[in-house]
């Protein structure tokens, strides 16, 4: 494949090496991949019809890289996905830091974390694929669905499929997909989402509480995967995800023992405000990165 040369982003989008890599590989968003894991790796990724390769510099600043046949606009589009219309500094100044010693402690540690600027419907089909599955699995059921059902965006590089190709395909070819028992929910959301086209955008156009409960009428779609698809796919921030990391987080950081999940989404919508699914990855990231010390 040929590549374009390295342009630089606007010089606002900045990241330290470990936020660079939980930004795109740590749970949000599956389609990314390090090259090579130098000193300073090159980040491949796909989202939607788009197709990068970026590189941190040494001053923090982001440079990307094209395929040549589709270099064109492809800048702005990884800027708007990597969030350059948002005031990161705005945002983390809203949450409750000054009174929440360790919120504080995981800020400081992530400190250039963003939120990617996702499609809806591609965040949700990931997110449908999540259940029970850890990051590395996730990424390798989206990376079937779109060599199988995707279309080609360059040489031998597909799109995850829109909602339209999965409902060509049958229950047993997702299974086929490595897809098990979620392939039946899949589907049968794909039908409901074939036969009714604007479902999606409706859904993501309405505030947060009715979305949720919309969302959470199609199969599969439960209280974790409705907020993950829409705090990483339709930018509700109030949107708290509760996974075993967050059970953590609150069991250890704020002796919440014995909190079930929903409880636990209501303490974080309440004590983070409505910036609290931002402050859910800062808190999920730095959990994750203790338990790997």
């Amino acid at each position: 494949m040929n590549w374009t040369p390295w342009h630089p982003l606007d010089p606002s989008i900045t990241f330290t090496k470990a936020d660079l890599k939980e930004t795109l590989d740590g749970g949000q968003a599956f389609r990314w991949k390090a090259l090579a894991f130098q000193e300073e790796p090159i980040w491949e990724g796909i989202w939607e019809q788009n197709l990068a390769q970026l590189r941190r510099e040494p001053d923090n600043r982001i440079s990307a890289r094209f395929p040549s046949s589709k270099s064109k606009d492809m800048i702005a589009s990884l800027e708007s996905y990597l969030g350059l219309t948002v005031s990161w500094d705005e945002l983390r100044d809203q949450l409750p830091w000054r009174s929440d010693h360790h919120l504080k402690q995981c800020i400081q540690k992530f400190s250039t974390l963003r939120l990617l600027s996702q499609s809806f419907g591609e965040t949700l089909l990931a997110f449908l694929c999540s259940a029970t599955k850890q990051i590395p699995q996730i990424k390798v059921m989206c990376s079937q669905l779109a060599e199988s059902l995707g279309s080609e965006i360059a040489s031998g590089v597909h799109a995850m499929p829109n909602w339209i190709q999965v409902a060509s395909a049958s229950e047993t070819d997702l299974r086929a997909l490595g897809l098990g028992f979620r392939a039946k929910n899949i589907k049968r959301t794909a039908d409901i989402i074939a036969e009714n086209p604007d479902l999606l955008s409706r859904i993501e156009a309405s505030p947060y509480p009715e979305a949720k409960v919309l969302l959470q009428e199609l199969p599969g779609v439960g209280s974790k995967i409705a907020d993950c698809a829409l705090l990483f796919g339709a930018g509700k921030l109030e949107a708290f995800p509760v996974d075993t990391w967050i059970i953590k987080a609150m069991e250890k950081r704020y002796d919440l023992q014995g909190w079930k999940p929903q409880q636990i989404e209501h303490f974080g919508r309440t004590h983070f405000g409505m910036a609290a699914g931002y402050a859910q990855q800062f808190l999920f990231s730095y959990e994750r990165f203790t338990a790997a010390q």
